[in-house]
């Protein structure tokens, strides 16, 4: 059931009224009428219809979901053009309406959601609205009852309010700063391969090249299938590209599969694949270049570079690229050619002088990346990864796997690439007391606030999702049952469900 209370307030009214009289137009405002609301797909989804017969004079519509008493991360709200819900096949003109799709609710709670008609007098028309949702259980028995470690309070400043993790269980999941479940949806295949791009989920279905789409209103569609010169299937990550999306594959080549050392940029609707970058052949034509035999580290049979990530820097026109088991690497953007590398250097791959000698120093003391995760370029500059401390697996019999920590961390370093030194910016380890193998996320957004994501924590029964202020003190902490890998939440990221546009 939902109660509607009807407001209008006329903004710039000597302008409209100036408008009306100059168009012959009466003096009655534009208004919308609202329907009762009907349920999406899941409860965290819902469609308002508005009615009226000046839909012309519309030229979009807000809506806003107060949170609930008692909780602190800030409401939902997003903002829809006239252009953008027509193009979804939302306003119907015949009929004089428009169906506002409305997300982020709250499940099994009466949620106040304002509807805003904003209209092209500088007008608007405000509708607040009391919608009951459904009850809703998650089929996983995971994401809506965390394990709470430690809650928001009122006075934590975060500089950020909702994230969404990298489920292998099923579609994108997003959860408030609060703990609270907003957004899950059916029929979108789990998978670690994923991102928020365009106010929508890309979704790559596991161990193939097959592309999703999962709009925040419900709507799954396979988008395309990449257009791969040789790979076989998506990886790891998906993150933005240069002008697309970037990822890694898995490459058949002959009767061989080369695994998770091949990136790749490519365009999510048409599938076409833009650029690919081997790192096989990138790295064993430096080291025959410089004077060492590529052929004892480069072996393509086994898993010797492991891809997890790789980010495009706009800063430089370069790619950060993350290999699990040796080091962290910046190539060219367009000519593929290695800029440094920064690793451990008790690993393998140091004992070649080739690698040894383009590899970056950390001064001051601090982490080097050990079977580092999510390699991004940090809005304030800095290179920040999740530093997992875990050895490599697959070296040569007898060859240094390099250290292991009994810890993780998220470090952040100041890179001077002309010195080729390193310093690390600063570590947040939470008192050594936390460990995640593999797998495992950190996000940081531009006032310094973090999303962390121990994807394998308390001997990898739980994912926890940890958020840091700009001063790196724990804001919030919640544990999710991990029910094996890293399937709850492989990685997590920050997502701006306050102050969505569609245009």
């Amino acid at each position: 059931m939902h109660s509607l209370v009807r407001s209008k307030r006329a903004a710039l009214a000597a302008a409209s009224a100036t408008f009306l009289v100059a168009a012959g137009a009466p003096a009655a405002a534009a208004q919308m009428t609202p329907g009762t609301p009907t349920p999406g797909v899941t409860p965290f989804i819902a469609f308002v219809p508005l009615t009226g017969d000046q839909l012309w004079a519309v030229s979009g519509v807000e809506f806003t979901i107060a949170p609930l008493p008692g909780t602190v991360s800030k409401p939902v709200h997003a903002t829809y053009s006239l252009n953008y819900l027509q193009q979804r096949g939302y306003v119907d003109f015949g009929q004089g309406k428009i169906t506002v799709p409305v997300f982020g609710l709250y499940p099994n709670q009466h949620n106040t959601i304002t509807v805003k008609v904003d209209f092209q007098d500088g007008t608007n028309d405000t509708m607040p609205i009391d919608f009951k949702t459904n009850n809703y259980q998650d089929p996983n028995r995971i994401y809506d009852r965390p394990n709470v470690v430690r809650r928001r309070g009122a006075s934590d400043a975060l500089g950020f309010d909702f994230f969404y993790m990298k489920s292998q269980l099923g579609s994108p999941v997003i959860v408030d700063s609060d703990g609270q479940l907003r957004w899950e949806v059916p029929n979108v295949p789990g998978t670690m391969s994923s991102t928020f791009t365009n106010n929508g989920f890309v979704v790559a279905a596991s161990q193939s090249l097959q592309l999703y789409r999962a709009e925040l209103d419900g709507t799954v569609s396979q988008a395309s299938t990449l257009q791969s010169w040789d790979g076989t299937n998506f990886s790891h990550s998906i993150d933005n590209g240069k002008y697309g999306l970037a990822g890694e594959l898995d490459v058949q080549q002959g009767s061989q599969t080369e695994l998770r050392s091949t990136a790749t940029e490519f365009d999510p609707t048409s599938g076409h694949d833009w650029h690919e970058w081997n790192l096989d052949q990138i790295i064993s034509d430096y080291m025959r270049s410089h004077g060492d035999d590529p052929t004892k580290f480069v072996r393509p049979q086994t898993d010797w570079f492991h891809m997890n990530m790789v980010f495009y820097d706009a800063s430089d026109d370069s790619l950060v690229v993350s290999s699990r088991e040796n080091f962290v690497m910046k190539l060219d953007y367009g000519s593929g050619s290695i800029k440094w590398i920064f690793g451990d250097p008790t690993k393998y791959w140091h004992t070649f002088a080739s690698l040894r000698n383009i590899s970056l120093t950390l001064e001051g003391g601090g982490l080097v990346p050990i079977g580092q995760h999510s390699t991004t370029i940090a809005p304030d500059g800095n290179l920040l990864l999740f530093n997992n401390g875990t050895p490599s697996f697959n070296e040569p019999a007898g060859a240094p796997a390099g250290s292991k920590r009994k810890y993780s961390a998220v470090s952040s370093y100041v890179v001077d690439e002309f010195h080729r030194t390193v310093q690390q910016a600063w570590s947040f380890d939470y008192g050594q007391a936390l460990r995640s193998p593999l797998c495992s996320s950190a996000r940081q957004v531009s006032d310094g606030s973090v999303l962390v994501d121990y994807a394998q924590a308390d001997n990898k029964q739980h994912a926890r999702l940890v958020g840091l202020n700009p001063g790196h003190q724990v804001v919030f902490d919640y544990a999710y049952a991990n029910p094996g890998g890293c399937n709850t939440s492989w990685n997590a990221q920050p997502i701006a469900l306050d102050s969505m546009t569609f245009q």
